[in-house]
């Protein structure tokens, strides 16, 4: 057989791919549902739902939800809060940040089902009535946002930075905040918001 990949068509391709695979463990089963389906149809689906309940932003509420489903797909399909946002879906980017018993979390990275019977907060739950939080009202006083995409997320992650006392000094700060990127480059106004919030409450 010769050098590099001429040997494949020699030996037929296909017979190479799982040959070459095999050694390396790399062949994954395929479902009979998967493989009998004709193309262009979906494969049956084995998965199975649960009901997840959660006091999200004070107030009990539940759904049925496929075990699969991310807490941050719960609670923009199924509870209609849209303000936690989707960015990256990988955990990377903290566009997606909400408060699971007091602590930050990145939706995106958890299943809904993991967090039965807890407490969520979103950034829709941090005003009261028509009074924003402090830092939700810091972040436009110091011109903490330009697009607005990631300002959810930082907002709830800022509040969680502050409760937790990661404020002594700006770089700590940045520190604490480095989760959360924003893409328009607003840090340093950012920064400013959760220091002044953090001095005022």
């Amino acid at each position: 057989m010769s050098g590099g990949f001429g040997g494949a068509s020699a030996m037929g391709r296909r017979r190479f791919l799982v040959v070459s695979t095999t050694a390396v463990g790399l062949t994954l089963p395929v479902p009979r549902s998967a493989s009998a389906a004709s193309p262009g149809t979906a494969p049956a689906s084995g998965a199975t739902t649960s009901t997840v309940g959660l006091t999200v932003n004070g107030e009990r509420r539940s759904a049925v939800v496929d075990n699969r489903t991310s807490l941050l797909d719960l609670l923009r399909e199924h509870l209609g809060l849209p303000g936690t946002k989707k960015g990256c879906d990988q955990g990377a980017c903290g566009a997606c940040t909400v408060l699971v018993d007091d602590r930050r979390v990145n939706s995106c990275l958890t299943l809904a089902v993991m967090h039965d019977g807890a407490r969520v907060t979103t950034i829709e739950g941090l005003s009261r009535g028509d009074r924003l939080h402090p830092l939700q009202q810091a972040f436009i006083d110091h011109d903490g946002l330009q697009c607005g995409y990631c300002t959810p997320g930082q907002i709830v992650s800022g509040v969680a930075c502050i409760a937790e006392g990661h404020t002594r000094s700006r770089e700590e700060i940045r520190e604490w905040m480095s989760g959360n990127l924003c893409r328009c480059g607003a840090y340093t106004n950012i920064v400013t918001a959760i220091e002044q919030t953090a001095k005022d409450v």
